[in-house]
Protein backbone atom coordinates (compact mmCIF):
# COMPACT_ATOMS: atom_id res chain seq x y z
CA UNK A 1 0.00 0.00 0.00
CA UNK A 2 1.06 3.70 -1.08
CA UNK A 3 0.66 6.94 0.44
CA UNK A 4 -2.17 7.77 -1.81
CA UNK A 5 -3.48 11.17 -3.22
CA UNK A 6 -6.30 11.02 -0.26
CA UNK A 7 -3.54 10.73 2.37
CA UNK A 8 -1.92 13.71 1.03
CA UNK A 9 -5.12 15.68 1.14
CA UNK A 10 -5.96 14.31 4.95
CA UNK A 11 -2.38 15.47 5.67
CA UNK A 12 -3.35 18.82 4.15
CA UNK A 13 -6.93 19.24 5.26
CA UNK A 14 -5.97 18.10 8.98
CA UNK A 15 -2.90 21.17 9.48
CA UNK A 16 -5.21 23.85 7.94
CA UNK A 17 -7.92 23.17 10.26
CA UNK A 18 -5.66 22.31 13.71
CA UNK A 19 -3.61 25.51 13.11
CA UNK A 20 -6.89 27.82 12.30
CA UNK A 21 -8.33 25.98 15.64
CA UNK A 22 -4.80 27.19 17.66
CA UNK A 23 -4.98 30.18 16.15
CA UNK A 24 -8.49 31.03 16.63
CA UNK A 25 -8.08 29.57 20.81
CA UNK A 26 -4.87 31.77 21.13
CA UNK A 27 -6.91 35.31 19.98
CA UNK A 28 -5.58 38.67 19.82
CA UNK A 29 -1.75 38.81 20.63
CA UNK A 30 -1.70 42.95 22.41
CA UNK A 31 1.90 42.26 24.57
CA UNK A 32 4.83 40.20 24.89
CA UNK A 33 2.92 38.87 28.09
CA UNK A 34 0.17 37.48 25.54
CA UNK A 35 2.50 36.30 22.98
CA UNK A 36 5.03 34.59 25.95
CA UNK A 37 2.67 33.31 28.63
CA UNK A 38 -0.65 33.51 27.36
CA UNK A 39 -2.30 35.67 29.74
CA UNK A 40 -1.01 33.48 32.80
CA UNK A 41 -4.49 31.47 33.23
CA UNK A 42 -4.39 28.29 31.35
CA UNK A 43 -5.68 25.06 33.01
CA UNK A 44 -3.59 22.87 34.52
CA UNK A 45 -4.02 20.07 32.69
CA UNK A 46 -3.57 21.69 29.25
CA UNK A 47 -0.48 22.93 29.98
CA UNK A 48 0.48 18.70 31.72
CA UNK A 49 -0.47 18.12 27.88
CA UNK A 50 1.61 20.57 26.60
CA UNK A 51 4.77 19.52 28.65
CA UNK A 52 4.17 16.23 27.74
CA UNK A 53 3.72 17.42 23.85
CA UNK A 54 6.88 19.50 24.13
CA UNK A 55 9.32 17.13 25.41
CA UNK A 56 8.60 14.08 23.57
CA UNK A 57 6.29 14.35 20.32
CA UNK A 58 8.15 13.77 17.05
CA UNK A 59 11.27 12.26 18.87
CA UNK A 60 8.67 9.87 21.00
CA UNK A 61 6.43 8.93 17.55
CA UNK A 62 9.90 8.15 15.17
CA UNK A 63 12.63 7.43 17.73
CA UNK A 64 11.41 5.33 20.78
CA UNK A 65 9.98 2.13 18.21
CA UNK A 66 13.92 2.64 16.99
CA UNK A 67 14.79 2.33 20.73
CA UNK A 68 13.42 -1.16 21.44
CA UNK A 69 13.69 -2.15 17.35
CA UNK A 70 17.73 -1.88 17.69
CA UNK A 71 17.53 -2.80 21.64
CA UNK A 72 15.53 -3.84 24.69
CA UNK A 73 13.14 -1.85 26.82
CA UNK A 74 15.93 -0.85 29.27
CA UNK A 75 14.88 2.54 27.73
CA UNK A 76 12.45 2.38 30.67
CA UNK A 77 14.15 2.70 33.81
CA UNK A 78 14.86 6.50 33.32
CA UNK A 79 11.07 7.43 33.28
CA UNK A 80 11.67 6.70 37.06
CA UNK A 81 13.85 8.68 37.40
CA UNK A 82 11.82 11.47 35.33
CA UNK A 83 8.91 11.63 37.67
CA UNK A 84 11.36 12.04 40.84
CA UNK A 85 13.09 14.93 39.20
CA UNK A 86 9.40 16.82 38.71
CA UNK A 87 8.78 15.89 42.28
CA UNK A 88 11.87 17.66 43.17
CA UNK A 89 11.44 20.72 40.56
CA UNK A 90 7.89 20.98 41.78
CA UNK A 91 8.78 21.32 45.96
CA UNK A 92 11.83 22.83 45.42
CA UNK A 93 12.02 25.36 42.21
CA UNK A 94 8.59 26.35 40.96
CA UNK A 95 7.54 28.13 44.02
CA UNK A 96 10.14 30.55 44.08
CA UNK A 97 9.81 31.43 40.38
CA UNK A 98 5.96 32.14 41.03
CA UNK A 99 7.03 33.96 44.23
CA UNK A 100 9.26 36.32 41.95
CA UNK A 101 6.30 37.06 39.55
CA UNK A 102 9.38 36.07 36.68
CA UNK A 103 8.61 35.51 32.75
CA UNK A 104 12.10 33.52 32.32
CA UNK A 105 13.58 31.35 34.01
CA UNK A 106 17.02 33.16 34.17
CA UNK A 107 15.24 36.30 36.43
CA UNK A 108 15.98 34.23 39.11
CA UNK A 109 19.95 33.92 38.64
CA UNK A 110 20.07 37.83 37.97
CA UNK A 111 17.84 38.01 41.63
CA UNK A 112 20.76 35.87 43.13
CA UNK A 113 23.79 36.78 40.94
CA UNK A 114 23.41 39.88 39.07
CA UNK A 115 22.78 40.50 35.48
CA UNK A 116 25.81 38.51 34.22
CA UNK A 117 24.73 35.10 35.11
CA UNK A 118 21.40 35.51 33.85
CA UNK A 119 22.86 36.19 30.72
CA UNK A 120 25.33 33.53 30.88
CA UNK A 121 22.58 31.02 31.52
CA UNK A 122 20.60 32.50 29.17
CA UNK A 123 22.74 32.45 25.91
CA UNK A 124 23.48 28.47 26.83
CA UNK A 125 19.78 27.99 27.25
CA UNK A 126 19.49 29.59 23.53
CA UNK A 127 22.47 27.00 22.40
CA UNK A 128 21.06 23.75 23.99
CA UNK A 129 17.90 24.40 22.52
CA UNK A 130 19.48 25.47 19.04
CA UNK A 131 21.25 22.27 18.81
CA UNK A 132 18.57 19.71 20.75
CA UNK A 133 16.14 21.58 18.53
CA UNK A 134 17.65 21.15 15.83
CA UNK A 135 17.46 16.97 15.96
CA UNK A 136 13.75 17.63 16.53
CA UNK A 137 13.48 19.43 13.38
CA UNK A 138 15.47 16.49 11.41
CA UNK A 139 13.31 14.20 13.47
CA UNK A 140 10.02 15.74 12.03
CA UNK A 141 11.01 15.88 9.08
CA UNK A 142 11.79 12.03 8.88
CA UNK A 143 8.23 10.84 8.03
CA UNK A 144 7.87 13.40 5.11
CA UNK A 145 11.14 12.46 3.57
CA UNK A 146 9.41 8.61 3.54
CA UNK A 147 6.66 9.66 2.10
CA UNK A 148 8.43 11.71 -0.44
CA UNK A 149 10.91 8.64 -1.09
CA UNK A 150 8.30 6.02 -0.90
CA UNK A 151 5.13 8.17 -3.17
CA UNK A 152 8.07 8.26 -6.02
CA UNK A 153 8.50 12.04 -5.47
CA UNK A 154 12.29 13.65 -6.80
CA UNK A 155 13.54 10.41 -8.00
CA UNK A 156 16.98 10.94 -8.60
CA UNK A 157 17.26 12.99 -5.21
CA UNK A 158 19.61 12.11 -2.85
CA UNK A 159 18.30 10.95 0.83
CA UNK A 160 19.99 14.23 2.28
CA UNK A 161 18.44 16.34 -0.67
CA UNK A 162 15.07 14.66 0.69
CA UNK A 163 15.56 16.18 4.20
CA UNK A 164 16.94 19.31 2.97
CA UNK A 165 13.37 19.74 1.45
CA UNK A 166 11.66 18.59 4.08
CA UNK A 167 13.54 20.37 6.87
CA UNK A 168 12.37 23.40 4.51
CA UNK A 169 9.02 22.62 4.24
CA UNK A 170 8.08 22.08 8.03
CA UNK A 171 10.34 24.94 9.30
CA UNK A 172 7.99 27.61 6.81
CA UNK A 173 4.63 26.11 7.97
CA UNK A 174 5.69 26.16 11.90
CA UNK A 175 7.25 29.78 11.41
CA UNK A 176 3.73 31.07 10.42
CA UNK A 177 1.98 29.39 12.94
CA UNK A 178 4.33 30.98 15.60
CA UNK A 179 4.31 34.38 14.59
CA UNK A 180 0.55 34.58 14.98
CA UNK A 181 -0.71 32.63 17.75
CA UNK A 182 2.11 32.60 20.58
CA UNK A 183 2.62 30.57 23.43
CA UNK A 184 -1.64 30.27 24.08
CA UNK A 185 -2.14 28.72 20.78
CA UNK A 186 0.92 26.36 20.66
CA UNK A 187 -0.96 25.16 24.51
CA UNK A 188 -4.04 24.14 23.06
CA UNK A 189 -2.89 22.91 19.79
CA UNK A 190 -0.46 20.56 22.31
CA UNK A 191 -3.86 19.31 23.77
CA UNK A 192 -5.72 18.34 20.65
CA UNK A 193 -2.77 16.62 19.30
CA UNK A 194 -1.80 14.28 22.18
CA UNK A 195 -5.77 12.62 21.80
CA UNK A 196 -5.05 11.93 17.99
CA UNK A 197 -1.25 11.04 17.90
CA UNK A 198 -1.97 8.67 20.88
CA UNK A 199 -5.09 7.43 19.24
CA UNK A 200 -3.17 6.79 15.82
CA UNK A 201 -0.53 4.93 17.76
CA UNK A 202 -3.01 2.68 19.47
CA UNK A 203 -5.04 2.18 15.99
CA UNK A 204 -1.31 1.18 14.24
CA UNK A 205 -0.87 -1.29 17.42
CA UNK A 206 -4.40 -2.39 16.55
CA UNK A 207 -3.63 -3.09 12.57
CA UNK A 208 0.53 -4.30 13.37
CA UNK A 209 -1.32 -7.29 15.58
CA UNK A 210 -3.95 -8.28 12.68
CA UNK A 211 -1.01 -8.46 10.51
CA UNK A 212 1.32 -10.58 12.46
CA UNK A 213 0.60 -14.23 11.37
CA UNK A 214 1.37 -15.85 15.05
CA UNK A 215 -0.26 -12.43 16.92
CA UNK A 216 1.14 -10.72 20.39
CA UNK A 217 2.30 -14.10 21.87
CA UNK A 218 4.02 -14.67 18.31
CA UNK A 219 5.53 -11.43 18.40
CA UNK A 220 6.26 -11.44 22.20
CA UNK A 221 8.23 -14.65 22.20
CA UNK A 222 10.69 -13.21 18.83
CA UNK A 223 11.45 -10.09 20.98
CA UNK A 224 12.23 -12.37 24.18
CA UNK A 225 14.52 -14.26 21.88
CA UNK A 226 15.82 -11.80 20.82
CA UNK A 227 16.64 -10.54 24.65
CA UNK A 228 14.34 -7.34 23.78
CA UNK A 229 12.16 -7.76 26.41
CA UNK A 230 14.69 -6.70 29.40
CA UNK A 231 13.51 -3.70 31.30
CA UNK A 232 15.89 -3.62 34.37
CA UNK A 233 19.62 -3.87 33.81
CA UNK A 234 21.66 -3.58 37.19
CA UNK A 235 25.05 -3.37 35.51
CA UNK A 236 26.30 -5.66 37.73
CA UNK A 237 29.28 -7.56 37.03
CA UNK A 238 30.97 -4.44 34.96
CA UNK A 239 34.53 -2.70 35.41
CA UNK A 240 33.38 1.55 36.83
CA UNK A 241 34.56 2.85 33.62
CA UNK A 242 32.30 -0.02 31.04
CA UNK A 243 29.44 0.95 34.17
CA UNK A 244 29.62 4.55 33.66
CA UNK A 245 29.58 4.36 30.12
CA UNK A 246 26.32 2.19 29.85
CA UNK A 247 23.06 4.84 29.77
CA UNK A 248 20.65 2.10 30.76
CA UNK A 249 21.59 0.53 33.87
CA UNK A 250 19.65 1.01 36.26
CA UNK A 251 21.14 3.23 38.72
CA UNK A 252 22.46 5.42 36.19
CA UNK A 253 19.24 5.83 34.91
CA UNK A 254 17.38 6.66 38.21
CA UNK A 255 19.75 9.16 39.48
CA UNK A 256 20.87 10.29 36.07
CA UNK A 257 17.06 11.00 34.68
CA UNK A 258 16.02 12.59 37.87
CA UNK A 259 18.72 15.17 38.10
CA UNK A 260 18.38 15.58 34.52
CA UNK A 261 14.25 16.07 34.82
CA UNK A 262 15.31 18.68 37.40
CA UNK A 263 17.29 20.40 35.03
CA UNK A 264 15.15 19.90 31.86
CA UNK A 265 11.62 20.97 34.02
CA UNK A 266 13.17 23.45 36.42
CA UNK A 267 16.08 25.66 34.53
CA UNK A 268 14.78 25.30 30.70
CA UNK A 269 12.96 27.80 29.56
CA UNK A 270 11.32 25.93 27.05
CA UNK A 271 9.36 24.00 29.54
CA UNK A 272 9.70 26.74 32.97
CA UNK A 273 7.41 28.93 30.29
CA UNK A 274 4.93 26.35 30.15
CA UNK A 275 4.43 26.18 33.79
CA UNK A 276 4.18 29.55 34.13
CA UNK A 277 1.30 30.27 32.49
CA UNK A 278 -0.93 28.26 34.94
CA UNK A 279 -3.17 30.13 37.27
CA UNK A 280 -0.83 29.65 40.56
CA UNK A 281 1.57 27.70 41.67
CA UNK A 282 -0.65 24.39 42.73
CA UNK A 283 -1.38 24.61 39.61
CA UNK A 284 1.85 24.03 38.15
CA UNK A 285 2.97 21.68 40.70
CA UNK A 286 0.24 19.26 39.39
CA UNK A 287 0.55 20.07 35.42
CA UNK A 288 4.24 19.34 36.14
CA UNK A 289 4.03 16.01 38.25
CA UNK A 290 1.50 14.15 36.29
CA UNK A 291 3.15 15.13 33.01
CA UNK A 292 6.10 12.86 34.45
CA UNK A 293 3.52 9.96 34.56
CA UNK A 294 2.06 10.35 31.24
CA UNK A 295 5.49 10.54 29.63
CA UNK A 296 6.33 7.06 31.58
CA UNK A 297 2.78 5.51 29.70
CA UNK A 298 4.18 7.54 26.45
CA UNK A 299 7.21 5.70 26.18
CA UNK A 300 5.70 2.42 27.18
CA UNK A 301 3.47 2.37 24.63
CA UNK A 302 6.27 4.00 21.88
CA UNK A 303 8.83 0.69 22.95
CA UNK A 304 6.17 -1.82 22.31
CA UNK A 305 5.17 -0.42 19.25
CA UNK A 306 9.08 -1.11 18.10
CA UNK A 307 8.56 -4.42 19.41
CA UNK A 308 6.20 -5.35 17.31
CA UNK A 309 7.61 -3.96 14.23
CA UNK A 310 10.83 -6.11 14.61
CA UNK A 311 7.92 -8.94 14.71
CA UNK A 312 6.49 -7.50 11.92
CA UNK A 313 9.79 -6.91 9.47
CA UNK A 314 11.33 -10.20 10.75
CA UNK A 315 14.13 -8.75 12.56
CA UNK A 316 15.82 -7.13 9.62
CA UNK A 317 17.96 -4.58 10.14
CA UNK A 318 17.22 -0.55 8.44
CA UNK A 319 19.86 -1.36 5.51
CA UNK A 320 17.77 -4.58 4.54
CA UNK A 321 14.78 -3.00 4.70
CA UNK A 322 16.10 0.08 2.30
CA UNK A 323 16.27 2.89 4.81
CA UNK A 324 18.19 5.07 5.58
CA UNK A 325 18.45 4.57 9.85
CA UNK A 326 16.65 2.91 12.00
CA UNK A 327 14.65 5.95 12.95
CA UNK A 328 12.89 5.78 9.89
CA UNK A 329 10.90 1.71 10.63
CA UNK A 330 7.81 3.45 11.86
CA UNK A 331 7.63 6.14 9.23
CA UNK A 332 7.84 2.72 6.77
CA UNK A 333 5.04 1.05 8.52
CA UNK A 334 2.70 3.72 8.55
CA UNK A 335 3.16 4.94 4.71
CA UNK A 336 2.99 1.49 3.44
CA UNK A 337 0.69 -0.68 5.90
CA UNK A 338 -1.86 1.34 7.26
CA UNK A 339 -5.17 1.69 5.17
CA UNK A 340 -5.90 5.10 2.90
CA UNK A 341 -6.85 7.90 4.31
CA UNK A 342 -5.64 6.91 8.21
CA UNK A 343 -2.07 7.03 6.91
CA UNK A 344 -2.43 10.15 5.98
CA UNK A 345 -4.52 11.00 9.38
CA UNK A 346 -1.44 9.74 11.51
CA UNK A 347 1.29 11.68 9.39
CA UNK A 348 -0.43 14.81 9.86
CA UNK A 349 -1.03 14.89 13.47
CA UNK A 350 2.42 13.43 13.73
CA UNK A 351 3.65 16.52 11.80
CA UNK A 352 1.20 18.81 13.81
CA UNK A 353 2.14 17.79 16.73
CA UNK A 354 6.17 18.44 15.97
CA UNK A 355 5.13 22.12 14.63
CA UNK A 356 3.47 22.31 17.68
CA UNK A 357 6.63 21.59 19.73
CA UNK A 358 9.05 23.32 17.26
CA UNK A 359 6.65 26.32 17.48
CA UNK A 360 7.14 26.44 21.40
CA UNK A 361 10.68 26.16 21.00
CA UNK A 362 10.68 29.09 18.77
CA UNK A 363 8.50 30.59 21.32
CA UNK A 364 10.86 30.06 24.27
CA UNK A 365 14.01 30.87 22.51
CA UNK A 366 12.35 34.77 21.21
CA UNK A 367 11.28 34.83 24.85
CA UNK A 368 14.41 34.52 26.24
CA UNK A 369 16.34 36.75 23.99
CA UNK A 370 13.53 39.44 23.99
CA UNK A 371 13.44 39.60 27.74
CA UNK A 372 16.70 38.30 28.76
CA UNK A 373 19.09 39.76 26.45
CA UNK A 374 17.14 43.09 24.12
CA UNK A 375 14.86 44.73 26.48
CA UNK A 376 17.00 45.45 29.45
CA UNK A 377 19.75 46.83 27.54
CA UNK A 378 17.90 48.09 24.20
CA UNK A 379 14.71 47.81 24.73
CA UNK A 380 13.37 49.39 28.11
CA UNK A 381 11.23 52.48 26.86
CA UNK A 382 9.67 50.67 24.70
CA UNK A 383 5.68 50.19 24.17
CA UNK A 384 4.38 47.19 23.99
CA UNK A 385 3.59 46.83 20.49
CA UNK A 386 6.64 47.57 19.80
CA UNK A 387 8.06 44.58 22.10
CA UNK A 388 5.56 42.42 20.17
CA UNK A 389 6.90 43.72 16.87
CA UNK A 390 10.44 43.16 18.11
CA UNK A 391 9.93 39.19 19.32
CA UNK A 392 8.64 38.42 16.33
CA UNK A 393 11.20 39.33 14.22
CA UNK A 394 13.60 37.44 16.64
CA UNK A 395 11.20 34.63 16.42
CA UNK A 396 11.82 34.43 12.38
CA UNK A 397 15.72 34.62 13.20
CA UNK A 398 15.63 31.55 15.34
CA UNK A 399 13.30 29.66 12.41
CA UNK A 400 16.11 30.35 10.28
CA UNK A 401 18.74 30.03 12.50
CA UNK A 402 16.82 26.24 13.81
CA UNK A 403 16.85 25.67 10.31
CA UNK A 404 20.37 25.40 9.66
CA UNK A 405 21.12 23.48 12.66
CA UNK A 406 18.64 20.71 11.32
CA UNK A 407 20.31 20.51 8.32
CA UNK A 408 23.56 19.81 9.92
CA UNK A 409 22.11 17.37 12.59
CA UNK A 410 20.92 15.62 8.84
CA UNK A 411 24.15 15.49 7.19
CA UNK A 412 25.56 13.91 10.58
CA UNK A 413 23.00 11.25 10.95
CA UNK A 414 22.85 10.51 6.69
CA UNK A 415 26.66 9.35 7.23
CA UNK A 416 27.58 5.88 6.64
CA UNK A 417 28.14 4.01 10.56
CA UNK A 418 26.22 3.11 13.15
CA UNK A 419 24.61 6.39 14.46
CA UNK A 420 22.52 6.91 17.63
CA UNK A 421 18.68 6.89 17.45
CA UNK A 422 17.60 10.47 16.96
CA UNK A 423 16.15 10.55 20.40
CA UNK A 424 18.99 9.46 22.19
CA UNK A 425 20.96 12.23 20.06
CA UNK A 426 18.85 15.50 21.29
CA UNK A 427 18.77 14.06 25.21
CA UNK A 428 22.73 13.67 25.02
CA UNK A 429 23.41 17.24 23.75
CA UNK A 430 20.45 19.21 26.12
CA UNK A 431 22.01 16.61 29.33
CA UNK A 432 25.44 18.45 28.84
CA UNK A 433 24.71 21.82 29.44
CA UNK A 434 21.55 20.80 31.70
CA UNK A 435 24.67 20.26 34.32
CA UNK A 436 25.69 23.68 33.99
CA UNK A 437 22.46 25.43 34.21
CA UNK A 438 21.12 23.01 36.94
CA UNK A 439 24.24 23.04 39.05
CA UNK A 440 24.30 27.21 38.89
CA UNK A 441 20.23 26.73 40.16
CA UNK A 442 21.32 24.97 43.29
CA UNK A 443 24.10 26.96 44.12
CA UNK A 444 21.35 30.18 44.41
CA UNK A 445 18.96 28.34 45.56
CA UNK A 446 20.83 26.26 48.61
CA UNK A 447 23.72 28.39 49.37
CA UNK A 448 23.79 31.60 50.59
CA UNK A 449 27.40 32.53 50.82
CA UNK A 450 28.71 32.05 47.09
CA UNK A 451 28.37 35.40 45.09
CA UNK A 452 27.95 35.90 41.19
CA UNK A 453 31.98 35.52 40.32
CA UNK A 454 31.75 32.46 42.63
CA UNK A 455 28.33 31.36 40.16
CA UNK A 456 29.92 32.15 36.92
CA UNK A 457 33.22 30.43 38.02
CA UNK A 458 31.59 27.29 38.74
CA UNK A 459 29.12 27.36 35.62
CA UNK A 460 31.94 27.73 32.70
CA UNK A 461 34.49 25.13 34.72
CA UNK A 462 31.79 22.56 34.85
CA UNK A 463 30.47 23.43 31.04
CA UNK A 464 34.03 22.91 30.29
CA UNK A 465 35.13 19.76 32.40
CA UNK A 466 32.00 17.60 30.59
CA UNK A 467 34.22 18.10 27.48
CA UNK A 468 36.93 15.67 28.72
CA UNK A 469 34.22 13.12 30.27
CA UNK A 470 31.81 12.91 27.20
CA UNK A 471 32.87 11.17 24.42
CA UNK A 472 33.87 13.45 21.34
CA UNK A 473 36.35 15.51 19.42
CA UNK A 474 38.68 16.19 22.00
CA UNK A 475 39.93 12.67 22.97
CA UNK A 476 41.81 12.94 19.84
CA UNK A 477 44.09 15.24 21.41
CA UNK A 478 44.35 13.52 25.07
CA UNK A 479 47.01 11.00 26.05
CA UNK A 480 45.75 7.94 27.10
CA UNK A 481 42.39 6.73 27.85
CA UNK A 482 39.35 9.33 28.49
CA UNK A 483 37.10 9.06 31.11
CA UNK A 484 33.61 8.59 29.39
CA UNK A 485 30.22 8.77 30.72
CA UNK A 486 26.32 8.13 29.90
CA UNK A 487 24.41 11.08 28.78
CA UNK A 488 22.14 10.51 31.58
CA UNK A 489 25.27 11.52 34.16
CA UNK A 490 26.43 14.92 32.19
CA UNK A 491 23.97 16.65 34.32
CA UNK A 492 24.64 14.60 37.53
CA UNK A 493 28.11 15.31 37.52
CA UNK A 494 28.15 19.17 35.58
CA UNK A 495 25.88 20.13 38.31
CA UNK A 496 28.11 18.55 41.10
CA UNK A 497 30.65 20.32 39.66
CA UNK A 498 29.57 23.61 39.41
CA UNK A 499 28.21 23.39 43.14
CA UNK A 500 31.69 22.21 44.17
CA UNK A 501 33.58 24.66 42.33
CA UNK A 502 31.38 27.64 43.60
CA UNK A 503 31.88 26.83 47.15
CA UNK A 504 35.33 26.39 46.95
CA UNK A 505 36.00 29.88 45.42
CA UNK A 506 34.19 31.06 47.51
CA UNK A 507 36.15 29.53 50.43
CA UNK A 508 39.33 30.42 49.11
CA UNK A 509 38.31 34.20 48.34
CA UNK A 510 36.94 34.86 52.04
CA UNK A 511 40.64 33.28 52.93
CA UNK A 512 42.53 35.56 50.68
CA UNK A 513 40.61 38.21 52.31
Amino acid sequence: MEFSIIDYIVVVVYLVGVAGLGIYAAGRQSSTSDYFLGGEGLPWWAVMFSVVATETSTLTFISIPAVAYGGNLTFLQITLGYIVGRILVSKFLLPAYFKGKQTTAYQFLEQRFGPSMRNATSTTFMITRLLADGVRLFATAIPLAIILRLGGAFVGWTDFEVYLLSIAAISIITLIYTLIGGIKAVVWMDVMQMGVYIGGAALAIGIILVDLSNGLSGAMSIAADAGKLQILDFGFGQSFSDFIAQPYTFFTALIGGAIFSVASHGTDQLIVQRLLTTRNVNNSQRALVWSGVVVALQFGLFLFIGLLLYAFYDAQSAQELGLATTDEIFAKFIVEQLPVGLSGLIIASLFAAAMSSLSSSLNSLASSTTLDLYKPYFGSDNTQAEDLKISRIITMIWAVILTGSAFFFAYLQLQEGERPAVVELGLGIASYTYGGLLGAFLLGRFFTEPDKTDAMIGFFVGLVSLLFMVEGPIHTILPGEPLVIAWPLYTVVGSAIVILVGNVSCWIRRKIK
